[in-house]
């Protein structure tokens, strides 16, 4: 019930000045967050990707208001880009993009953040790896699912994200799945409407494994976004059930959630990718992350009043 008024609270200057003013803060942002530059990222990437784990990066911020703005968010990934390439990781580190970083949002939007947003693609196929299109809220979608198709005309592993929890996704799933796309599922993690999303959580998780079985079944390539291990255990049992070798799909989890479970999954071969998000604009994505799992939430909480 607190997840709605927490994306609230996420969209409210007067709540970031709260949060970010907060001693404890930052020491909990670190458990999702665990760097502002891309040296402080480099150790955890190396890290990881020893102890057998893969990695998706996201440099966070999408409250783009300028051209400007976009064009350093750009640039952001293109320095990620640079660094990676002197790591020699290939696919086993990829990026995680958001198109409201790109400019999506401001006039000529669509057209901006193709325009910024195909460099990445570009500069990321250069080194071996890929980039996926992350989504957004459901008004942004078409646009995302548009520039999608394009960049998959001259790079078709650009993946994209979608969410379970949105009427149209199962839709969207059997037009990827056909497409040999490359495609993570998520619960979903935006306050959207009754009219074009489930509501409840037994809603939501039914859709999601609708929409898995779809994937599994499909000739893409399914990424399992979910901390859930009951989902978990769905999703092996449906790749199985579909002919699918253990390199065939990989799981998805947040950096700081289940470290454990990242470790199990890639100790018995499945691919285990850790969703890994460094910057200085951390707030809303610190948010969404308090508001998908009330653990989080308890986490903060906790640490807040032992701090207090």
């Amino acid at each position: 019930m607190l997840g709605p008024v927490i994306l609230a609270a996420s969209r409210s200057d007067r709540m970031r000045r709260l949060i970010s003013a907060a001693p404890v803060t930052k020491q909990v942002v670190d458990r999702f967050i665990p760097g502002e530059t891309v040296a402080d990222i480099v150790p955890i990437v190396k890290d990881l990707t020893d102890k057998g784990l893969e990695l998706t990066m996201d440099v966070v911020g999408e409250d783009i208001t300028t051209p400007e703005q976009a064009t350093h968010a750009r640039d952001a990934y293109l320095a990620l880009i640079d660094h990676l390439k002197e790591l020699e990781l290939g696919e086993r580190v990829e990026m995680s993009v958001k198109l409201s970083m790109f400019g999506q949002a401001l006039e000529g939007g669509h057209e901006l953040a193709l325009a910024n947003v195909r460099p990445v693609v570009e500069a990321a196929a250069a080194i071996g790896t890929t980039v996926t299109l992350d989504a957004e809220d459901h008004t942004t979608l078409d646009s995302m699912f548009a520039i999608h198709e394009e960049l998959r005309k001259d790079f078709p592993g650009t993946g994209c994200v979608i969410q379970a929890y949105l009427f149209r996704t199962e839709a969207d799933a059997r037009r990827l799945a056909e497409s040999g796309s490359r495609v993570r599922l998520v619960k979903g993690a935006y306050k959207e409407p009754a009219e074009v999303a489930y509501q409840q959580k037994h809603e939501i998780d039914k859709a999601y494994v609708r929409v898995l079985r779809t994937l599994m079944e499909g000739e893409g390539y399914p990424m399992i976004g979910s901390h859930d291990p009951r989902l978990i255990a769905i999703a092996q049992e449906l790749a199985h059930k579909a002919g699918r070798k253990l390199d065939e799909y990989e799981f998805q989890m947040l950096y700081g959630i289940r470290g454990d479970e990242h470790l199990r999954l890639a100790a018995e071969g499945h691919r285990m990718r850790v969703y890994t998000a460094y910057g200085t604009d951390w707030y809303g994505y610190f948010m969404r992350r308090l508001a998908e799992k009330p653990a989080n939430l308890r986490f903060f909480v906790r640490s807040m009043i032992t701090k207090g």
